[in-house]
């Protein structure tokens, strides 16, 4: 073989070979589970709670991570995390699998106390009762429009979890900015010291500003599904093109929040240069 004939060859050989290691990296980082570490200080915090760590599951939408979830289960234990919040998308509403979502629920609430918000795909799925009934039977925090205390060493903070915009009969009339102020203003109480805020709508950030919370816990945006260099997300429900929030932490004034990239996918069947991730947050006293 002349070698005019063999640089075709030998070009075509290259690409696949390119194009193979694409495909298992993309494999890869759609199951590469992370935990990504975050401290969160602020001098409203009671003393009792510096130190508390709290991991942040968001957007599992029936994925597996492991054969039932124990990857993600081994990762939670060993993180030790005082607060297990979950802010949504724990089932997909396209393939709901309600078991798989209780069996993870069921593991999770053996680890630390598991706090639960909605996500839009709740909102869409017909097995959306029968989870929640599943939820509260193995004790799980289920929060709809509500707010709890969380009590340490004899202190208190206020956690509050709202309902995604989408279950609002009004939804379809009425923007989601104006359903989440609605739902917000019955449950903010100046008086109520250090709040965190479960909601799975980064979006609406402004609003949570406004309503003085401490700290907020969100998802949705799936990191904006693929990430570019540099950049950030390409695209996120609700935020379009490069969304805002699309990832990480953000803050204005004195509210600070988290939003995770998620676990699963949906309608985008992968991601990329996006991997999944736990968010641990440690809660930090200003002048502990």
């Amino acid at each position: 073989m002349t070698a005019k004939k063999k640089k075709p060859i030998i070009a075509l050989a290259v690409v696949s070979a390119l194009l193979t290691a694409l495909i298992f990296w993309i494999i890869w980082g759609n199951t590469a589970l992370q935990l990504n570490k975050y401290t969160v200080s602020s001098e409203r915090l009671p003393r009792a709670f510096d130190g508390c760590k709290i991991a942040h599951i968001s957007d599992l939408h029936n994925t597996e991570i492991g054969k039932n979830n124990e990857t993600l289960l081994n990762m939670l234990r060993e993180a030790k995390p005082d607060i297990i919040a979950i802010t949504g998308d724990l089932i997909d509403s396209r393939k709901t699998d309600v078991a798989a979502a209780l069996h993870f629920a069921g593991e999770a609430v053996k680890i630390a106390p598991c706090y639960y918000v909605t996500g839009n795909h709740e909102a869409r799925a017909s097995e959306y009762d029968a989870l929640k009934t599943g939820l509260i039977k193995l004790g799980v925090t289920v929060l709809e429009n509500e707010k709890t205390e969380v009590e340490r060493d004899g202190e208190k903070i206020t956690l509050i979890g709202v309902k995604d915009p989408s279950f609002s009969s009004d939804y379809l009339f009425h923007d989601e900015e104006a359903i989440m102020e609605s739902q917000l203003k019955a449950l903010v109480d100046k008086d109520d010291g250090f709040t965190l805020l479960l909601s799975h709508r980064p979006e609406l950030f402004e609003i949570y500003v406004t309503c003085n919370a401490d700290l907020v816990l969100s998802g949705h945006a799936h990191g904006g599904q693929f990430r570019l260099p540099f950049i950030g997300g390409l695209a996120a429900p609700n935020q379009g093109l490069f969304p805002k929030y699309d990832a990480g932490l953000f803050s204005e004034g004195k509210t600070k929040m988290l939003v995770s990239r998620g676990i699963g996918n949906s309608i985008f069947p992968f991601r990329v240069n996006n991997r999944p991730e736990i968010i641990l947050i440690e809660l930090q006293t200003d002048g502990a």
